[in-house]
């Protein structure tokens, strides 16, 4: 009789125990599920945020897409120019990507000093990123051309060389032209077999290259392996 009296005591301990137990589990979640919910809650929302985000982003770009093509599918040069220009600000590097667009465009319309204008303002405009400064500022050396002083051409071109620029090597071939054009047919040939052995070279390049050599007399083997 006592090993039952003493079975049910402990019986009933453990129950008491284990009912103030759960009234303090019970008494945690009043006091502190709230905190619980709320960090649910923000993972949830802010879930839900960046796939709302992503979505606007998405919608921006497609409609700075349609926005491009329909102003580039224009009748003539002009037209396309001016429809770039209506394009409103889209960020930095989508504007700075319209702005190439319709310097192309006023070029291919005869505007070449507005072109020039276009672009020289994006190379000099420290906000933009590197490439597309160093892309705008070699296009607006090939518009102006014969315009530019050959001692100008220059070193605007040794710039972008020195920079390593990824033009660099189409930096380099304008060079070459430009001694070919002074009378130094030598120092012409010397840069393209350069150019022919840089192992970043295109195949269009190399082929450029490869037959100007061939047009100054060279003929050399670097030549011939480039065609």
């Amino acid at each position: 009789m006592r090993g039952t009296g003493v079975s049910d005591t402990d019986s009933f301990i453990e129950e008491v125990t284990e009912e103030v137990r759960r009234d303090r589990l019970f008494a945690l979640i009043r006091r502190y599920g709230w905190i619980a919910i709320v960090a649910v809650l923000l993972l949830v929302g802010g879930a839900a945020y960046n796939e709302w985000r992503k979505a606007q982003d998405i919608a921006t770009a497609q409609a700075l897409g349609d926005s491009i093509v329909a102003a580039l599918e224009q009748d003539d040069a002009p037209e396309r120019a001016t429809a770039l220009d209506g394009i409103g600000e889209t960020g930095t590097s989508a504007e700075v990507v319209v702005a190439l667009l319709r310097a192309a465009e006023l070029a291919d319309a005869g505007q070449t000093p507005e072109a020039v204008a276009q672009l020289d303002a994006i190379a000099l405009n420290g906000d933009v990123p590197e490439i597309y400064r160093q892309i705008a500022g070699f296009k607006s050396i090939l518009l102006q051309g014969d315009s530019l002083e050959p001692a100008e051409r220059r070193l605007r071109l040794e710039s972008v060389v020195q920079t390593g620029s990824p033009l660099r090597l189409l930096a380099e071939e304008q060079l070459a032209l430009l001694d070919s054009a002074e009378g130094k047919p030598e120092a012409a040939i010397s840069r393209l077999e350069r150019i022919i052995a840089d192992s970043e070279v295109t195949a269009g390049l190399r082929r450029r290259a490869s037959q100007l050599i061939v047009a100054l007399g060279g003929g050399t083997q670097e030549a011939e392996q480039g065609n």
